[in-house]
């Protein structure tokens, strides 16, 4: 299964789920791709093999994930105080990929109906999602 993992800001939720899904479904090829150096360098720290950084590097990696995995803001372009771009929000959202958005109610957008989880309680849900998918072997 190709998982790409997008993350901003300083990449500690992109790390977190580098971890867990490394950990709970071990032949998982990950590609982790930070908006921005930072958070490219915490993931490859958490332990991705894969990763790069920046606009092209998104629309790339969305083209060849079977599931892509970030916080919401990444199919909205501005987000995440304007490291997604439009072109970032459009690959994400056309890929024909599976999307696990993590609904972080922050950077302006709010998701009504989501309770407030901690993260560790989101990663622990897109890691139930991704073994799901998995079980259903779609991939």
């Amino acid at each position: 299964m190709n998982i790409t993992i997008i993350d901003g800001h300083g990449g500690l939720l992109g790390a977190q789920l580098v971890k867990e899904i490394l950990a709970q479904i071990p032949n998982a090829n990950i590609t982790a791709v930070g908006t921005n150096a930072n958070a490219t360098a915490a993931m490859l720290k958490a332990g991705a093999r894969q990763a790069a950084t920046g606009e092209n590097p998104v629309i790339v990696a969305c083209r060849k994930a079977d599931v892509i995995v970030g916080p919401i803001g990444i199919v909205i372009a501005d987000s995440l105080l304007g490291e997604v771009t439009e072109n970032m929000a459009v690959a994400v959202g056309r890929a024909d990929a599976v999307r696990i958005l993590i609904p972080m109610n922050r950077c302006d957008n709010l998701v009504a109906g989501v309770a407030n989880l901690t993260t560790g309680g989101l990663i622990e849900d897109v890691i139930r999602k991704l073994r799901n998918l998995a079980g259903h072997q779609l991939f």
